[in-house]
């Protein structure tokens, strides 16, 4: 059995696979740099180990965090996600140092990660992918050639992509003459690489992946989808499971072929597959993600699953506990990423020092997070601050609850998203379980609301106004 880990990230995803080590008496080691020194993530692990003053360049180096894993006599790391989570050469250097990677295996990581060559997996294995070129692109002049025969509007994508980023809409041959370029450099800053392919856009349509889990002795289930569309320029804000908008039939079919795809390629571990559905309720394959989702939560959340803790059991080489059958859901669960941005001011990093925070509770309230009052927020990581996770047994149910948990939530000094999201839950499609990707831009007026000031962010002001007018 797994004895001791590495956590080999940050922020609550890391905070999130302390706790799991802690229910299965496992130690755990989490790493910082010296912007992350008060983070809570190194408050909360057993162990803790500075990477050095540059505040991302430690969390990306493979070769140190391995070589810490060894010394501290770790058995294995898990990535979390972000990162190194999806490296197939971290992958490597673990299995060369005899640690266990929590994860799929590299030859795995590697081939799901290149798109084209995931997209060649996925047709050999039966899936429908969306219309596109089965090689990279060579140049510009080629990209105009299979515009035209797939016709506009087309999307541009990074071979290596992922996480919303290197993707370009193209709508006609003057967009993509100008976005050509900007994809080639936003994919060889992000991923190191220049390959860029094209697929046939799918016209706002909804998102939705499932999970999958997948050990070493043959076995492979799924837990059920979660819908995505809530998303604005591909990055997610809000995220349902299961989704409001399929049916049976249509649950049943996504999640088999999810599993196919999983057991065509080898995989082992925890892994989202990622489909697109247009209009006419066509599936497309798009992607798989061969790591933890940030919104694994809410799959707990429906099956009473813990996916972190399957997946360390998994790479300890323990088959699945439960068959297919056995899986079985209950309610809605949706999440929400609560960030530091301002959506008035097109949605711009809001940094600097949490004055307040308390997170909501009551029946059917999870809040994962790494924040604290008097956390001052780093500016070189990603924006998230908490995710909001909520259950109950309806739709509307999910929504009233959801409405209360962000009204509850308190969280003072920075600007964030929850007013925005309040809108959102209030708005009559969504209400009523139609949308799309193309929900938020759709519906510009969703901006349009007041800030208030909650009870204590009155008195805090009030108090400060005293202060400023005696003196004391």
């Amino acid at each position: 059995m797994i004895r001791k880990i590495l956590i080999a990230n940050r922020g609550e995803i890391a905070v999130r696979i302390i706790r799991a080590c802690a229910e299965m008496g496992i130690r755990s080691v989490a790493i910082y740099t010296e912007a992350d020194r008060f983070s809570l993530h190194v408050k909360k692990a057993d162990e803790a180990y500075s990477l050095g003053e540059d505040p991302l360049a430690g969390y990306l180096n493979v070769h140190r965090i391995v070589n810490l894993a060894v010394a501290t006599g770790c058995d294995a790391i898990h990535p979390g996600y972000g990162f190194l989570s999806e490296n197939a050469e971290f992958a490597e250097v673990c299995a060369r140092r005899g640690v266990i990677f929590i994860g799929p295996s590299a030859v795995v990581i590697r081939r799901m990660g290149d798109k084209t060559e995931a997209r060649k997996a996925m047709i050999a294995a039966g899936l429908p992918v969306t219309p596109g070129t089965e090689e990279n692109l060579t140049d510009v002049e080629q990209a105009l050639e299979v515009a035209e025969d797939l016709g506009y509007p087309v999307m541009l994508k990074a071979t290596s992509g992922g996480g919303g980023r290197g993707i370009r809409r193209c709508d006609d041959s003057g967009e993509l003459r100008h976005n050509y370029d900007r994809v080639i450099s936003e994919a060889t800053k992000a991923f190191g690489r220049a390959d860029v392919f094209m697929e046939k856009c799918v016209v706002n349509p909804r998102h939705i992946e499932v999970q999958v889990l997948a050990d070493a002795h043959g076995n492979a289930i799924h837990l059920y989808e979660r819908d995505c569309s809530i998303q604005r320029r591909n990055q997610k804000l809000i995220e349902i499971a299961p989704s409001p908008q399929l049916d049976e039939a249509q649950r049943q079919y996504i999640g088999g072929l999810s599993v196919i795809a999983a057991k065509a390629v080898g995989y082992q571990n925890a892994g989202t597959v990622e489909f697109l559905l247009d209009e006419h309720d066509r599936f497309y394959f798009m992607e798989m993600n061969t790591r933890v989702q940030v919104e694994h939560t809410i799959t707990e959340a429906i099956t009473g699953v813990d996916i972190v803790e399957e997946q360390i059991r998994i790479a300890a080489g323990l088959p699945l506990r439960f068959q297919q059958h056995e899986v079985q859901r209950r309610g809605f669960a949706m999440q929400f990423r609560v960030n530091a941005e301002d959506p008035k001011n097109d949605f711009l990093p809001s940094f600097g020092r949490i004055s307040r925070y308390y997170a909501p509770g009551g029946p059917g309230v999870r809040t994962d997070t790494a924040i604290y009052t008097g956390y001052e927020i780093p500016p070189h990581f990603d924006s998230m601050l908490a995710k909001v996770v909520v259950w109950a047994l309806g739709w509307e149910d999910v929504i009233n609850r959801g409405e209360r948990a962000l009204r509850d939530m308190g969280l003072s000094g920075i600007r964030h998203t929850i007013p925005y999201y309040l809108e959102i839950l209030r708005h009559p499609d969504f209400r009523g379980g139609h949308f799309d990707t193309g929900f938020v831009e759709g519906h510009p007026e969703l901006l349009n609301y007041s800030l208030k000031l909650q009870r204590h962010e009155i008195a805090a002001v009030l108090a400060a106004a005293i202060v400023a007018h005696t003196g004391q």
